[in-house]
């Protein structure tokens, strides 16, 4: 039998053939390190075939790589993460990629990026170096570098004139992942810094104010408590900004195919719970006219949404076929019976002991033929599962594994997923859940979780579930 570094370079062959036969195919291109990010570049993505060897490809690299580097070298990528988030930090915040956009394809010297941007020189070339060491620039000449298709994603688009002279601006109209990456390599970063401290107090409680964040800050205080202080005023508009980049890279598509909309009858009533703007039953109301939507959210947001559904489909509005409700979800649920309760990117914001009243405030106001769908991140198991732990079959409870000897999850080709877990310990105690700790959750607040929707070629934001309730509370 091959050893596991042949088998792990038969896949990567095979993968590679496969990847590029089907993007000569279908008319899609292999992106370039080298050259700037383009959305178009990631097109090949959408097709299952070449998506699942691109995904091959990469975990069969990452795991190679384990193999034969020294692993006090791998061991070190993970301990010194902290000297390239630092380095990252510093060349968004000093607009380096934005320089070396407009510098051109031959480089800019650090002498002609300190002029910019006020640094010293010889700093700029050691925050530069490290991250060139892992494709985020490039050095083509001593002490000169371009940008490479991993830094390009954080320009901001804009040009450095407009950066220099009003930098409060800076993530203004702009994509978006810029300013989210600013909110994780700021306060994400401080407050990671006192998660042992957290975790390791026997004085420590899973409520949201007891968190690595509150410990940083001094504060038993949420995040949202943290972001409504006036001094913060200004990250929670760069956080806000984030998410709308975030979504922005999630399928257009990913509420439409979260149920079966088309199995409703007319009139059906789907009430989105904890909804914010509504943006994702924005394109549920024009695909399904007929149904009835009320989206549930606090006081000052539901006033925001207001003006998006005005602008995107006053219609809706107009018509009553979309209402949208002032609501707490840990108070009592005023719409009895509704065909669908939705919950997208909910729970994944509290611990459970904070889940538990949100579930039983929708199961006292469930009818015996209400679903409920929870749209948040499922975290796989690093092994081969299963899915016997469940104790019954649930049909999509065990997503697609990746071919022996890769980990069965990809690997950190699914890294996003575990990273958005520990994020949100970090900033309210809460977490995304493996499908044994959803199927828990549920069953304790009067629910049973039916089935599992799973959109193979994005393993990190689109997963979906159903459930129906039990008998008895």
């Amino acid at each position: 039998m091959s050893s596991p570094a042949r088998q792990l370079l038969a896949l990567i062959s095979t993968s590679l053939s496969t990847l590029e036969n089907t993007c000569a195919e279908k008319g899609f291109n292999i992106p370039d390190l080298h050259a700037a990010f383009d959305p178009a570049s990631e097109a090949f993505r959408a097709d299952p075939v070449a998506g699942e060897a691109a995904n091959v490809l990469g975990a069969a690299a990452l795991q190679l790589a384990a193999i034969f580097l020294p692993p006090h070298v791998s061991l070190y990528h993970n301990v010194s993460g902290y000297v390239r988030s630092a380095a990252t930090r510093v060349c968004i915040e000093s607009n380096v990629t934005e320089i070396l956009r407009e510098g051109g394809p031959n480089g800019v010297h650090v002498n002609d990026i300190a002029a910019k941007n006020g640094l010293d020189p010889r700093k700029i070339g050691r925050f530069l170096r490290i991250l060139a060491n892992h494709h985020i620039y490039r050095e083509i000449k001593p002490n000169v570098f371009t940008n490479t298709r991993i830094s390009s994603m954080l320009d901001t688009l804009k040009p450095t004139a407009e950066l220099f002279a009003h930098p409060e601006q800076k993530h203004e109209n702009t994509p978006g992942l810029t300013a989210m990456t600013c909110h994780h390599l700021d306060e994400g970063y401080k407050s990671a810094a006192y998660t042992w401290e957290t975790v390791s107090d026997p004085n420590t409680t899973d409520d949201t104010t007891d968190s690595p964040l509150s410990r940083w800050t001094g504060r038993k205080e949420t995040v949202w408590d943290f972001y409504q202080r006036p001094e913060n005023l200004d990250k929670y508009k760069r956080f806000n900004i984030g998410m709308h980049g975030v979504k922005a890279l999630q399928p257009s598509d990913v509420c439409l195919k979260a149920f079966d909309w088309k199995s409703l009858a007319k009139g059906s009533v789907v009430v989105d719970v904890g909804g914010g703007l509504g943006t994702a039953c924005l394109p549920v109301a024009r695909e399904y006219p007929d149904l009835q939507i009320i989206v549930q959210d606090l006081p000052t947001v539901i006033e925001n949404a207001k003006e998006l559904w005005q602008k995107e489909n006053p219609g809706a509005l107009e018509s009553g076929r979309v209402k949208l409700e002032a609501h707490d979800f840990f108070q009592p649920q005023p719409h009895r019976g509704a065909d669908v309760f939705l919950l997208k990117q909910v729970l994944h914001d509290w611990p459970d002991a904070s889940c538990v009243p949100i579930l039983r405030h929708l199961r006292e106001a469930a009818s015996p033929t209400t679903k409920l769908v929870i749209m948040d991140i499922l975290i796989p198991f690093a092994c081969h599962d299963p899915g016997a732990h469940l104790g019954r079959e649930i049909p999509g409870a065990v997503p697609k594994e990746a071919p022996p000897p890769l980990l069965a999850n990809y690997g950190a080709v699914n890294e996003l997923a575990y990273n958005a877990d520990l994020t949100m310990l970090i900033f309210a105690n809460a977490q995304e859940r493996t499908v044994v700790e959803m199927d828990d959750l549920l069953r304790r607040t009067g629910w049973e979780l039916t089935v599992v929707h799973r959109r193979n070629e994005d393993n990190t934001f689109s997963q979906s579930m159903e459930a129906i309730p039990v008998e008895k509370l």
